[in-house]
């Protein structure tokens, strides 16, 4: 059985469990391949907060396990300026939930809000190659591999999905 959770928009009080994720090696592991140090995170954070500006339903949530409240990760349906056509999705979660159909279930979510609005024409993600199961999650929920390329000396493979033409 899935654990049910639900996203809520990070505001700035939400910086400490931000830092937590971001500072866990396992969870960074197939995203920068290294931890996020303070300094860099509040800078991190301060960006984000700015994204989540442009608009209601879209930027960067936190995922919460609805029946205790406990913080499991932090999900994103990021625009990069309120005209955009498309969002970039993506999730981490903190590995104590890894392999419960959180992320899966974080991503229908978030496919279901861009669905919802006419202007989100395509959505990408971007994922380190290895990461078999943020892959698997993906082309599950109807994405296709696009391309792979380096991101900030990093390999990563990017996929798309069309919400409409």
């Amino acid at each position: 059985m899935t654990t049910k959770i639900r996203l809520e928009k990070l505001t700035a009080a939400d910086f400490p469990v931000y830092f937590n994720l971001v500072g866990d090696e396992d969870v960074m592991a197939m995203i920068t391949e290294r931890v996020i140090p303070l300094e860099e995170a509040k800078s991190d954070y301060e960006k984000r907060m700015l994204e989540n500006q442009f608009h209601s339903d879209f930027g960067h949530f936190k995922i919460m396990e609805e029946k205790s409240d406990n913080f499991i990760g932090v999900g994103k349906l990021e625009i990069e300026a309120p005209d955009s056509d498309r969002a970039e999705l993506g999730y981490m979660l903190l590995p104590k939930y890894w392999g419960k159909g959180i992320a899966g279930e974080v991503a229908r979510q978030l496919i279901e809000v861009a669905r919802k609005h006419g202007f989100i024409t395509k959505l990408f993600a971007i994922i380190d190659p290895k990461n078999i199961p943020s892959r698997k999650i993906l082309i599950n929920n109807g994405f296709v591999s696009k391309e792979f390329a380096d991101f900030d000396g990093l390999p990563g493979e990017v996929l798309e999905l069309v919400i409409r033409n």
